[in-house]
């Protein structure tokens, strides 16, 4: 499952920086932490937005639990 997860959001930022860690070993309580050059003069909650629009379909049919999220431009 975790792998399907990391490829909705390779898929999403392609190229970028895409870390996705399974928090609990449970498969629905996950850490992400993506940098990408798409975040540069973005707020925070847009940054946020444009993880959660990739990660939509688990989250919405409850396979994503808990999702926390890090973002930051490359570097």
């Amino acid at each position: 499952m975790t792998e399907r997860l990391e490829q909705l959001l390779r898929d999403a930022f392609p190229g970028d920086d895409v870390a996705f860690e399974d928090r609990t070993g449970g498969g629905d309580h996950f850490q992400v932490t993506v940098a990408s050059q798409r975040f540069d003069g973005l707020s925070l909650v847009e940054q946020h937005r444009l993880v959660y629009d990739a990660l939509a379909t688990p989250l919405a049919d409850g396979t994503i639990h808990e999702l926390r999220i890090k973002t930051k431009g490359p570097g």
